[in-house]
């Protein structure tokens, strides 16, 4: 698919099941005049994603568990109610991103080359890529005509021709479902609730040295994101538009297999609101401090039981330097791995500090998609879980934080879920 036109794929998933349900034929005749309903409508049964697990539908009484030594008040308690979902079992790895990366670095060159098939992207006059084409990046004549998406020579590092990973962006669109929900926009023209965004998706770095006075983590910097050894590492340098850019193409890379299939496609991939997030933390345990229950960091034979920083100036106590695999130390009770430590996570709720207050009981979650004229404090995003860096305070599952959308740091990543759709598996009513 071509990526600098990609706004005709955005298709609400609701659209795309009406399509799928309408591919086949009943006569009106068949009905007998009775009210049977719509004939031919596709088959359904919940397909767990890979590396996901199912969080149950489930009550949550959200906020602190310990002492608020801060004294900031801005985690009050309050029951609320969460739908169930799948959601990532470890944080999105680096090689996991590297496949996102990947393919966004051969469309731009399937369509530099010209790679199209004889078919138009729908609703638009753009040719649709042809992925059938072979990229052979070390011919000559293709290497010539690519020129353009690597390193000049006075920047390549020891003489290596590398790519000029600014030019890996990746375009599209999103609707805002709030804006056109309003009264006064429900017969408007949906097009105009699109938004159009054009986001580099190559990790930031240079966070390793960027986020350290006075130390030395250049090593970082040059193998983190690009070394084997550190493929199943929580990919960070990801800030926020980053994360939902990835969620983006993860929706329709998925979505478009089903579609080949004839069938019916799953809810959006998307960060977790803060609330989704905690209550997964918790893995079922009520007012749990810590994701495997609490209130205690080690276990009874003294071992740590997450990644963060357990001593001043003592990082390595609990086995990670800096972050561990994504699958390192035990999961809590729904199986997910890290909800404590290693590495903080965005999420997709904007941060307020009396946030519980106000919102609703039932999916509660709060947005606000700050323009770049409008002042700082409304573009900060809530971050959960802590990360290697932190004290036991912030992997707590109650404790909340926050960064800059456009921020990115060594110590925070993403993972994602996806609405679990249909009656919960777990009702046995």
């Amino acid at each position: 698919m071509n990526m600098k036109n990609r706004k005709a794929l955005v298709i609400f998933i609701s659209t795309l099941v009406v399509i799928l349900s309408g591919c086949g034929k009943a006569s009106w005749d068949s009905y007998k005049g009775q009210l049977l309903g719509s004939k031919d409508r596709p088959g359904w049964a919940p397909i767990t994603p890979y590396g996901m697990v199912y969080v149950p539908t489930g009550v949550l009484h959200i906020g602190p568990s310990d002492q608020d030594i801060n004294n900031a008040q801005v985690a009050r308690s309050k029951e609320v109610s969460i739908q169930g979902f799948y959601m990532d079992e470890t944080e999105i790895t680096n090689n996991e991103y590297r496949q996102f990366v990947d393919y966004v670095r051969d469309s731009i060159a399937h369509t530099i080359l010209e790679h199209y098939i004889d078919e138009e992207i729908p609703g638009s006059d753009k040719q649709a890529i042809n992925w059938e084409e072979e990229l052979d990046w070390t011919d000559p004549e293709v290497a010539e005509q690519l020129e353009g998406m690597y390193s000049k020579d006075g920047m390549k590092f020891l003489g290596v021709r590398d790519m000029d990973v600014s030019t890996l962006v990746y375009h599209y669109y999103w609707f805002d479902w709030k804006t056109a929900a309003l009264l006064e926009n429900r017969w408007k023209d949906r097009a105009q609730f699109f938004h159009e965004e054009n986001i580099r998706v190559y990790p930031d770095t240079l966070v390793w040295v960027r986020d350290f006075t006075y130390s030395y983590n250049e090593p970082m910097t040059r193998n983190y994101y690009g070394h084997p050894s550190f493929d199943d590492y929580p990919v960070v340098g990801i800030n926020w538009d980053q994360a939902n850019a990835f969620n983006d193409w993860r929706t329709k890379f998925w979505a478009n297999y089903r579609i080949k299939l004839g069938e019916p496609v799953m809810d959006i991939f998307r960060l977790p609101t803060e609330s989704e997030w905690e209550y997964a933390a918790r893995g079922g345990k009520k007012l749990a401090q810590y994701p495997w229950g609490g209130p205690y960091v080690r276990n009874a034979k003294g071992c740590i039981l997450a990644n963060f920083k357990p001593g001043r100036g003592n990082y390595p106590e609990d086995g990670g330097f800096y972050t561990v695999r994504g699958d390192a130390y035990w999961p809590n009770d729904y199986g997910l791995y890290n909800m404590a430590g290693n590495v903080a996570e965005w999420t997709s709720s904007a941060f307020y500090e009396n946030a519980t207050m106000f919102v609703h009981d039932l999916n509660p979650d709060i947005r606000y998609d700050a323009d770049d004229s409008e002042a700082e404090s409304l573009k900060r995003k809530t971050t959960r879980g802590g990360s290697w860096k932190d004290i036991a305070h912030y992997i707590q599952c109650g404790t909340r934080h926050w960064e800059y959308a456009d921020t990115s740091n060594s110590y925070i990543g993403f993972r994602s879920i996806t609405t679990y759709l249909g009656r919960d598996p777990k009702d046995k009513q």
